[in-house]
């Protein structure tokens, strides 16, 4: 696929609504993500003991934070190279995700 077909693929209605759709959805379980981590660091510090079925969606929870964190150095990096503002696209990106890189990915090639 050439990069002006890539190009159309993500300009299409369907794909805007799928975009948009995925956005809300990502920024939601990433604030729920973070305030999940917030509340076990609030247990942890006044020692209450939280139950060890829990444990799997600790650790999911970490794992989806760790690899959003990831996509926002990612993301800020592909941004200076734009000469746009870093931070900016850096926390864009870490509550969107991959959606947000494809987004910054095609703003890339339009440009040059």
């Amino acid at each position: 696929m050439n990069l002006k077909e890539e190009t159309k693929v993500t300009t299409d209605p369907p794909f805007e609504l799928i975009k948009t759709v995925i956005k809300i959805f990502s920024t939601c379980l990433i604030s729920v993500a973070i305030l999940w981590e917030l509340g076990n660091l609030y247990a942890t510090l006044n020692n209450w003991q939280i139950s060890s079925q829990l444990n799997w969606i600790f650790w999911l929870d970490r794992i989806i934070l760790i690899s959003h964190g990831i996509e926002a150095i990612i993301a800020g990096y592909y941004a200076r190279l734009q000469h746009r503002n870093p931070f900016q696209f850096s926390l864009y990106i870490f509550f969107v995700g991959t959606v947000g890189l494809l987004e910054l990915k095609i703003g890339q090639t339009r440009k040059e």
